[in-house]
């Protein structure tokens, strides 16, 4: 009402003094039985606020509408959500970014088809968990960034009633948006809009924070079945239990609860997408109770998975003992490359130290797969004399900093150019430990 009385509406200061004066004096029980009489969440308001302010009640919701009110109020806490998601992710994005650049060296079994593949990092595989945030923290920022304010669109979003206000002067319409735009802390409004915003905004809104959720949802899973494996473990505490049944279990339970929640936080996007294709010409009411549940589950979900993604990652727990081992088992296979070079280079031929190789680990697979035993192909490998030229170099051959290519050097280049970078607006926001009571 500032901006109406600024442009020569007949508002008094009066009236604007008793309006601040009872900002925070609602009374909700009279709101609750107006609302039950009226029918009307917004009116129930406006009689109760007209209570309090007896001066001011001729000019209280003057040529405005409920969605004036509403989407209005919307499109303010959308902004600030994210602006409390952001800090909390890029916290995440912190910690995480900590655990690879410790770990970038540290050789690792990759998997692909969730088979053995080549030799990675604990570091470098944490990298593109990173890089999936990073994406997510960029689209946060986009969509926060985006939104616009409703502003001063009147009922069907043609600003007739303001232009009846101001006496068809159409430059003090345009000047009342701007100014309440501003006051809203908008850069911009949307130039055009029906009774409501376009729904489509909260699709944006949603698809980015679905987005973070099949992230997050991939993290934990991988965080899970490296838990299966015995490599690294969640936090858990010195009394936790992990079964009823089994007193020795050590369940993922933070993890699994990120999936769980990741999973309803992706199907949310769903509602505005519907909303948005069934809004008829300029608005229907069937999506006011939807986004009154939809657009709050989906900040508050992503809030509490971010909260538990940060305690996680802040006390994973690596065992370096159990990889070893496990690429040990592995690594034989791996090196036949690099065997039949060396043999060559000593002067083998090429073929024939193909066909050997093969022999030699299809019976060591033999020994793995239908005896249950440890691969033994290296020491089979040792014990035949036509690769003795190479015995003394099979140690530096199977090193398994040799296979992990350029993953410690991506760490250090990925950390250093897109991640630190990407952070530095949350620095002031970086400090404190997430402790949840699960």
């Amino acid at each position: 009402m500032q901006c109406h009385m600024s442009l020569g509406l007949p508002i008094t200061d009066e009236q604007i003094q008793e309006m601040e004066a009872n900002l925070d004096n609602i009374d909700f029980k009279m709101a609750a039985e107006e609302e039950k009489k009226l029918r009307h969440d917004v009116m129930a308001h406006v009689h109760t606020f007209a209570h309090c302010c007896p001066k001011a009640a001729a000019i209280i919701h003057l040529g405005a509408t409920s969605c004036y009110v509403g989407d209005n109020t919307d499109l303010i806490v959308l902004r600030d959500g994210f602006n409390l998601l952001l800090p909390k992710l890029a916290r995440v994005i912190s910690r995480l970014a900590d655990f690879a650049e410790k770990y970038a060296d540290l050789p690792t079994l990759g998997f692909t088809h969730y088979q053995p593949a080549q030799l990675t990092t604990v570091g470098k595989r944490c990298c593109l968990w990173i890089q999936d945030l990073c994406m997510d923290l960029q689209n946060l920022e986009r969509a926060r960034d985006d939104l616009r304010f409703r502003g001063v669109k009147g009922t069907t979003g043609t600003q007739a009633s303001f232009l009846q206000l101001f006496e068809g002067d159409h430059s003090k319409v345009e000047e009342l948006d701007r100014l309440v735009t501003a006051k809203a802390g908008f850069k911009r409004a949307y130039m055009v809009t029906g009774q409501t915003y376009s729904r489509k905004v909260d699709i944006e809104v949603l698809s980015v924070l679905a987005s973070l959720g099949a992230s997050i949802h991939k993290i934990c899973t991988d965080i899970r079945l490296l838990a299966n494996l015995k490599e690294i473990e969640e936090p858990f505490e010195k009394d936790q239990i992990g079964s009823s049944a089994m007193p020795y279990k050590r369940n993922p339970m933070r993890s699994e609860r990120c999936c769980s929640l990741a999973r309803h936080l992706m199907t949310l996007v769903l509602d505005p997408l519907q909303t948005a294709s069934v809004q008829w010409f300029e608005r229907t009411l069937d999506d006011s109770a939807n986004r009154r549940v939809c657009l709050a589950e989906a900040f508050l979900t992503a809030d509490i998975i971010l909260s538990t993604l940060q305690n996680i990652s802040e006390g994973l727990v690596v065992y370096p003992k159990v990889i070893e081992r496990r690429i040990r088992q592995e690594l034989p296979f791996m090196a036949t490359e690099n065997i039949i070079m060396a043999m060559v280079k000593a002067g083998g031929n090429r073929q024939d130290c193909h066909e050997k190789i093969r022999v030699l680990s299809q019976q060591a697979a033999a020994v793995v797969k239908q005896e249950g035993g440890d691969n033994d192909f290296i020491t089979r490998v040792r014990a035949d004399p036509y690769f003795s030229p190479i015995h003394k170099q099979l140690e530096s051959l199977l090193d398994p900093s040799s296979f992990t290519g350029r993953a410690p050097q991506q760490v250090a280049k990925f950390l250093k150019e897109e991640v630190r970078p990407a952070l530095i607006p949350y620095q002031s926001k970086m400090g404190g430990k997430i402790e949840l009571a699960l």
